[in-house]
């Protein structure tokens, strides 16, 4: 065909300009800033205290066990909402999501309401690891267990019906046949995973206590509480690396991912027999507890709050909070799609533009935060800026979904 021939990289660097534009001016113009700020006191040294060590051995061992019991309890999940049909499924897929975009100070909230030191559950888990390792799970497991579904659903219904010829068992088919075609897509997940909860801030300082906090936290109390710009922008750095890192990888998953099938996908059956009800019963009964449970807690709270507590949503105050809150959202949703659509074009082939699509995950949202203060400080309390940076965390998410379509 005549236009066969085209040199198409044009037309793809062309909409990578704006956001990357949008990212030099929201994310490498603030850090250079910072770090400018802080460049006088900046040392290594800080890395050989045991105190900072701890911080960031914690940080990405909670980001491991998260990812290890994520994988752990939503793989089995998946493969039960892949293979059974059940009334009300595909309604329950789309919940899933439901966790993952709740604010992270409702997801406390919750958690703490659930098993915390007045929780519903009757267990107080404060100033534990296990409180902030179910907070995690809370927000990451619908995360896997949407992957894990979504590979499933690539695995051909001809292996497996040849795996069931040759007389093959549930395990070994499973082990054989569709732990191949599900494995990138769990790893792509558990790569996302583990950066949410390296880079979380919001979730670890509130569950996370003095103790268990994490390196974002510790940030965060370097620069807001101590004015310690030098040893903030050391860990802010370390941070970048290892979410650069995480997110190169998950790009070039991704990007196989990616590339078009086809593929007679597997009949999903209604569960027959004790065994297989009961298997499913189990799976929801665990999804319930792990995603569901800090949901009705706060739900639980909030109906045994007195007449005046409610009289509060009236004030003025508050619909003010929630118009603006509206506002802000509708502006940074066109925003973000304006950004996500050129982001997504454009990295199509390169690897790079993908992995950058995670940039505002990668470094800290508090040195963020404190770099664009200091950068734009006549555009502190604009409008403007703060819908920027609602669009700078959102976008990413509109890219990728263009990526995989």
């Amino acid at each position: 065909q005549p236009t066969r021939h085209l040199p198409m990289n044009r037309y793809r660097t062309l909409p990578a300009l704006l956001p990357l534009a949008f990212l030099l001016l929201m994310v490498a113009a603030p850090l250079a800033r910072l770090l400018q700020e802080g460049h006088a006191g900046f040392s290594l040294a800080l890395l050989q205290d045991s105190y900072i060590q701890w911080r960031l051995l914690w940080s990405a061992g909670q980001a491991l066990a998260t990812c290890a019991l994520a994988l752990l309890i939503g793989l089995p999940l998946a493969w039960v909402l892949a293979r059974f049909d059940f009334a009300g499924r595909r309604l329950l897929l789309r919940l899933l999501m439901l966790p993952f975009v709740m604010p992270t100070l409702v997801a406390g909230m919750g958690v703490l309401a659930l098993f915390g030191p007045h929780g519903v559950a009757g267990v107080n888990l404060q100033d534990t690891p296990w409180l902030l390792l179910y907070g995690n799970l809370f927000y990451n497991l619908p995360l896997l267990v949407r992957a894990g579904v979504d590979g499933l659903e690539q695995v051909p219904a001809s292996r497996l019906a040849v795996a069931r010829t040759l007389g093959a068992s549930p395990w070994r088919t499973f082990w054989r046949v569709e732990w191949p075609v599900v494995r990138p897509w769990l790893a792509s997940a558990l790569c996302l995973i583990f950066l949410y909860c390296f880079a979380g801030f919001g979730l670890a300082l509130l569950l996370g206590g003095q103790r268990y906090a994490t390196v974002e936290v510790e940030i965060y109390t370097l620069v807001a509480y101590e004015l310690n710009l030098a040893d903030a922008g050391v860990l802010a750095l370390l941070a970048l690396g290892v979410g650069a890192a995480v997110a190169l990888a998950y790009a070039a998953l991704e990007r196989g991912l990616a590339r078009p099938q086809r593929l007679v996908p597997t009949l999903r059956t209604p569960a027959q027999g004790w065994p297989q009800r009961l298997l499913l019963a189990s799976a929801l009964t665990v999804l319930a507890l792990c995603c569901l449970l800090p949901l009705l807690a706060i739900v639980w709270r909030a109906l045994q709050a007195d007449a005046v507590v409610w009289e509060m949503l009236a004030e003025p105050e508050v619909l003010a909070a929630l118009g603006n809150t509206l506002r802000f959202s509708g502006a940074a949703l066109g925003l973000s799609l304006l950004l996500g659509l050129c982001h997504g074009w454009a990295a199509q082939r390169w690897l790079a533009l993908r992995a950058l699509v995670f940039l505002p995950f990668m470094v800290s949202p508090v040195c963020l935060a404190f770099g664009l203060l200091l950068l734009y400080p006549q555009y502190s309390a604009s409008v403007g800026l703060l819908i920027a940076a609602y669009a700078l965390l959102a976008y990413p998410f509109v890219a990728k979904g263009v990526l995989s379509a």
